[in-house]
């Protein structure tokens, strides 16, 4: 069996950015999400308004939002990406938080690591607006549930 060509690997061996110069332009999405996990005593106090720092929840869709637009600065490999939209969403449940990122764009590649970011910080964010009520968090299950376009098609997560 012939070794496959890894797409961020140059002839040399050293990580490289993929060329996307020739590929055309679809348009791609993504939705990623992530729990964070916390105390009944923290979830009670997120549900009603006592956290010391705020509202986690709305301090977390805007720093999702924030990392969307800043993954290329996070991730060595990403390219920077033209976002037409993003919206997190962050729902408070019996066991914690539920939070959901989406991410749009028309360009030569996915935006699932924007999407993915944007879970990922918004879930820290939650950390640390609660941190005071509760440091034994814990953030989980981090993923992407749902892509759209792109040479590679469309991808859904069997749940």
């Amino acid at each position: 069996m012939a070794k496959k060509k890894l797409s961020h690997v140059d002839a040399g061996g050293r990580v490289a950015m993929v060329d996307t110069t020739a590929k055309g332009e679809t348009v791609r999405r993504a939705v990623a999400s992530a729990r964070v996990l916390m105390s009944k005593e923290a979830v009670a106090a997120v549900r009603a308004q006592r956290t010391p720092k705020g509202d986690p929840l709305e301090a977390a869709r805007l720093a999702g939002v924030m990392a969307a637009k800043r993954t290329a600065d996070l991730i060595p490999l990403c390219h920077t990406l033209p976002l037409t939209h993003v919206d997190v969403r962050a729902t408070l449940t019996g066991e914690g938080v539920y939070l959901e990122a989406e991410a749009k764009t028309r360009a030569q590649t996915g935006v699932e690591m924007e999407a993915l970011t944007a879970v990922a910080v918004a879930a820290l964010t939650v950390y640390d607006m609660c941190k005071a009520v509760d440091k034994a968090m814990t953030i989980t299950d981090v993923r992407l549930e749902l892509k759209t376009g792109g040479k590679s098609g469309d991808y859904r997560r069997k749940r």
